[in-house]
């Protein structure tokens, strides 16, 4: 009996040490360092296939290397669009695809929503994908692509009954459904799928206040509805200002954010600049992003 009991202490005292370790399913599932901030043109998103960084500007699209040389400009990039458009938010690649949310969009508010889909290599314009007004969306500020399932995410910046889903269609255009994000997040700019979750970058804090910007993740694991983690408080920021889209440089692991500084922004909408500026700055923020826990662990090679 005594050593029944001897044997059932010690495997409970090697368990402990696991159980305490793991972690609840509503904490940060990351940890995250800085490691380099990059001065780019483009106000709006990021994306990056593990050799270049594609940036978004309301007008513009751009290549970089990863070190954040300037390769390529499309000053253009609305010629050919099935619905004429002023505004791309954030943006994603995919199988050599840019992949663009593209709208009209004044004063916060957002209509004629399309997806369109850029050459990777030369920027140029390919095709648009129909969008389906039943759906609810209002306004597109983010896209990803999740190459498991083949289909793709929309996030609305706009508030409301739009901004409180994430909207997903196939690679031909049809839709399929939006998942209600609960709690619901404010100002959502961008969205991107790695590891088998949806990341979202959302504009929450208050720039006049000196507030910091959030990730947050979502695991849409029901048909109609999903919870949102809080990953990361981005307190590193030079000047809180107006986050914007994210990925995950494929090459490496990193997480890249889109920042602006300088600029007050109003409804979405540039409205003079903070003291001490006269322009507003758009960098990439890039962080080591690691499993809780495995901190100086080496990253496994593709």
């Amino acid at each position: 009996m005594k050593g029944l009991f001897a044997m059932t202490l010690l495997s409970a005292l090697l368990l402990a040490p696991q159980l305490s370790q793991a972690r609840p399913a509503s904490a940060p599932k990351y940890e995250y360092r800085l490691k380099s901030i990059i001065p780019v043109e483009g106000r709006q998103g990021v994306a990056c296939d593990g050799k270049y960084m594609y940036i978004s500007d309301s007008k513009r699209l751009f290549k970089y290397d990863v070190n954040g040389k300037l390769l390529l400009t499309n000053d253009r990039p609305f010629e050919g669009y099935s619905i004429p458009s002023n505004h791309i938010g954030d943006i994603d690649v995919y199988n050599g695809e840019l992949y663009v949310g593209a709208e009209n969009f004044m004063d916060g508010v957002g209509k004629d929503i399309q997806i369109a889909v850029h050459d990777a290599a030369t920027l140029k314009f390919k095709r648009t994908f129909k969008f389906e007004p039943k759906s609810g969306q209002e306004e597109v500020s983010g896209i990803t692509v999740d190459p498991v399932k083949k289909t793709v995410w929309m996030c609305s910046w706009v508030g409301e009954e739009s901004g409180r889903h994430l909207y997903e269609y196939d690679l031909d255009g049809h839709y399929l459904r939006k998942v209600h994000l609960q709690p619901v997040p404010q100002w959502v700019q961008g969205v991107f799928y790695y590891e088998g979750s949806l990341f979202l970058t959302a504009d929450d804090g208050t720039a006049d206040d000196n507030e910091p910007d959030h990730l947050y993740r979502v695991d849409v694991s029901s048909a109609t509805n999903a919870t949102l983690v809080m990953e990361k408080t981005f307190d590193e920021a030079i000047k809180q200002g107006e986050i914007e889209g994210l990925c995950v440089d494929p090459a490496t692991g990193d997480l890249l954010v889109h920042m602006n500084r300088g600029a007050r922004i109003v409804l979405g909408m540039g409205k003079g600049f903070y003291p001490g500026y006269d322009k507003e700055i758009h960098e990439i923020y890039r962080f080591s992003m690691q499993p809780f826990g495995a901190a100086g662990v080496p990253r496994a090679a593709k």
